[in-house]
């Protein structure tokens, strides 16, 4: 590498985390209000610019608080976007990241310094967001279509332990598709990612229902 190179200056690393939910069916994405130039009051995913003695991980986690309040276990890195004018001030090349929790089980920041009005939206619903991100989002969602059949992300969506009915409403949610409730079971347990607790659960006033959890391996 030739550092002396002008064409190695001024450049930079985003980082960006798409991070998802699912409220009674409805699969939604968490974004916050731009409230600084460029780009002033449009939606965006939470993120921010890498520091230069920062790991990718570790700058996402800051980030992430910084604009949310939020620290979302167990997210996954998705993506890379590096078109040369995909920002303003200079080249910026995004890593983007993906995370699932439960907006039950966590309260965001509705302000911070950069961002503001913090909120979830339906994924049929997104506003128009600024810069690329609309791009990130659906890489994101397509990463996380192709990852809950092949590990636990899922598992912060719900209690210690869960019938496979309830489970089985989320998978179709974010999938957009319907399962036969007995393929579905026979999927469920031949990944070998859930467990029986030989317990059973009342779901939706419906009759008792095996309980399972993830296994242990698998958090």
């Amino acid at each position: 590498m030739e550092t002396k190179n002008p064409k190695y200056r001024g450049q930079g690393i985003h980082v960006m985390a798409s991070i998802f939910t699912v409220d009674h069916g409805v699969v939604k994405i968490l974004l916050v209000k731009r409230n600084m130039e460029p780009l002033d009051g449009m939606w965006s995913l939470p993120g921010g610019a890498l520091y230069n003695d920062e790991d990718l991980d570790d700058g996402m986690d800051r980030e992430l608080l910084e604009k949310t309040g939020l620290i979302i276990p167990n997210l996954r890195q998705c993506g890379v976007f590096g078109k040369a004018h995909r920002a303003f001030c200079m080249r910026m090349v995004a890593i983007s990241y993906f995370g699932v929790i439960s907006q039950f089980k966590v309260e965001h920041f509705n302000s911070t310094l950069k961002s503001s009005n913090a909120r979830w939206f339906s994924i049929h619903q997104i506003p128009p967001l600024a810069y690329d991100h609309e791009e990130i989002v659906k890489d994101a969602l397509e990463k996380l279509k192709e990852g809950i059949f092949e590990s636990d992300i899922l598992t912060s969506l719900f209690s210690e332990k869960f019938t496979l009915p309830e489970i089985q409403r989320v998978y179709e949610s974010i999938l957009g598709t319907k399962y036969d409730r007995r393929n579905f079971r026979k999927k469920m347990l031949s990944l070998d990612l859930i467990e029986d607790t030989f317990e059973t659960a009342r779901f939706e006033g419906r009759k008792p229902a095996k309980l399972y959890r993830f296994r242990k391996e698998n958090k």
